[in-house]
């Protein structure tokens, strides 16, 4: 391969994953973040208790990413070759993690919304 291109990269993974799937995953990953972009607009920000409980459970992602690859593949751990082979490993287990944090910040979002904010704070009383 002498060049590389986005189309080539599309090829390998429909081919790996099936393009039902691949495209399913491209979907859903998509909606996900859309309701992400969502929330953030909506919050006005990043609430750092739902923040913190989506980190949590990134690991888990990361590690069901990993196993579904490794199933979708026909492959284990003792395939891994190469530094290279390492490096795609680490990604799909950033990309997992970073994709169940987005999932559980959301899911926290929707099941309890912020307190509203009102547009002019109440002045104090005076003395």
């Amino acid at each position: 391969m002498e060049e590389f291109s986005f189309r080539t990269v599309i090829a390998v993974l429909e081919e790996m994953f099936g393009a039902g799937i691949f495209w399913s995953l491209v979907v859903v990953a998509a909606m996900i973040s859309v309701a992400f972009i969502y929330m953030l607009f909506r919050d006005r920000g990043l609430d750092s208790r739902r923040l913190v409980r989506a980190e949590l459970a990134a690991p888990l992602g990361g590690i069901a990413a990993v196993l579904f690859v490794q199933w979708i593949t026909s492959s284990g751990f003792r395939d891994i070759g190469g530094p290279i082979d390492w490096l795609v490993v680490l990604g799909i287990f950033v990309a997992g993690s970073i994709g169940l944090m987005l999932l559980v910040y959301v899911a926290q979002a929707l099941r309890r919304p912020p307190p509203p904010r009102s547009e002019s704070a109440t002045p104090l009383p005076r003395e």
